[in-house]
């Protein structure tokens, strides 16, 4: 029986407050506590209760049959836990359910495996601890940030204990193989990789972008038509997207909320599939092929490449100055300190600087709250500069020098 597996990617960072650099060596704190929680309500009113709402309906009026998958970061786990705690308890439902599963990931959201492994490693323990104990659930599957990925990255997973790894399935790589498959990186039998199928799942992501050409708006009964193709035993069509496509980066009045609303039943009722989580997937198929991903590669932008987070100067030069700094934050044993640092390494503070233009640039000014990436640059640089000043200071202190 084919399946078909939904994860959905959850997470909000800490935004930055406007930082000139007058603030520098006088006010220490960097974050823009109303913001955060303007923007977090906003997202939860519109998205996460709404469609964890129907998603929990699903579950009930299908009888545990509709099973989803979540990685939330521990940002946003943070954020619920300060600002919405009512979204945090309908996560909490839907995983008391036992038809949910959370993924691993790493805490901050970060692109720490190409600058720290043991910053790496240090956020992907926390993150699951955090899991541990807001859900109950020890996770065994592990999905980096934006779905970053190399054989390198797969290899490092399985040695912290993990089963499967999710990632884009690129056709460049694929060649002529089905990305419906579990595979595994070369030489290493022991993790499965789970292979985004890009294009059913771009087909949800894009189906409800416009309010324009209604008629040709994706429905569950064409959406079921498109994967019935798919009918060998142990093809799974993975649909891998950020949750706030319901209704959030899309307007409610889209109707995808409605269209997954009835989805399920639609597939269940005109096809043989069933529904299963990626723990499901790895356990019940064995990975025949080789998925050999020499180099880095995301499902961001049309490249699926580090372009969105490293594509210009100004990106590179501020993460490789923060990471600098890891060395002096963690000798501290300050743990505030640490976190404060912790919370600069988020992918979403060098999408901000992107330069890019046409239809990539345009996602790019949507998440940002700067006018321009080089107002973004300058703000994260005088904040990293504040941040070089007060570690300065505590050696001082702590040497007398």
């Amino acid at each position: 029986m084919p399946s078909i597996c939904f994860y959905f990617q959850v997470h909000q960072p800490f935004r930055l407050r406007s930082y000139d650099c007058f603030k520098i060596g006088y006010e220490h704190n960097y974050q823009d506590d109303l913001k955060n929680r303007e923007i977090f309500d906003r997202v939860s009113t519109r998205c996460y209760i709404p469609a964890n709402n129907v998603m929990l309906k699903l579950i009930e009026q299908h009888q545990g049959k509709f099973k989803i998958a979540y990685s939330i970061s521990g940002t946003a786990l943070e954020q619920m836990e300060n600002y919405r705690p009512d979204v945090l308890q309908s996560f909490q439902a839907l995983a008391k359910t036992g038809c949910v599963e959370f993924l691993s990931e790493t805490y901050h959201h970060s692109l720490s495996f190409l600058y720290s492994k043991e910053e790496f490693i240090r956020q992907i323990g926390r993150h699951k601890e955090k899991i541990e104990q807001v859900f109950q659930q020890s996770p065994t599957i592990f999905r980096n940030t934006e779905l970053i990925y190399n054989n390198e990255i797969a290899n490092l997973v399985t040695e912290l204990g993990y089963s499967g790894i999710l990632c884009e399935g690129l056709e460049r790589i694929l060649g002529t193989k089905s990305p419906n498959f579990p595979c595994h990186p070369p030489k290493n039998a022991n993790i499965k990789t789970l292979l985004r199928n890009r294009k059913l799942s771009q087909n949800i992501v894009l189906g409800f972008a416009t309010n324009e050409w209604a008629e040709y708006r994706l429905t569950p009964m064409n959406f079921t038509r498109s994967i019935q193709q798919t009918r060998l035993p142990g093809e799974t069509i993975n649909l891998f997207m950020n949750y706030e496509i319901f209704s959030e980066h899309r307007w409610p009045t889209a109707g995808i909320l409605n269209f997954m609303a009835q989805l399920p039943g639609e597939i269940f009722e005109h096809s043989d599939f069933d529904f299963k989580t990626p723990s499901e997937v790895v356990a019940c198929n064995d990975a025949q092929e080789q998925y050999d991903a020499h180099y880095l590669n995301s499902w961001a932008d049309d490249e699926h490449d580090l372009s969105a987070w490293l594509g210009n100067t100004l990106q590179q030069d501020a993460i490789e100055r923060v990471y600098s700094l890891e060395k002096l934050v963690k000798e501290t044993g300050n743990e505030e300190l640490i976190d404060n640092w912790a919370r600069l390494l988020s992918s979403d503070h060098f999408h901000y600087m992107c330069t890019k233009h046409w239809k990539d640039g345009d996602v790019h000014k949507y998440f940002s709250q700067y006018n321009t990436p080089y107002d973004a640059y300058i703000n994260y640089m005088n904040i990293v500069t504040d941040l070089e000043y007060v570690l300065e200071a505590h050696c001082e202190a702590v040497t007398g020098e």
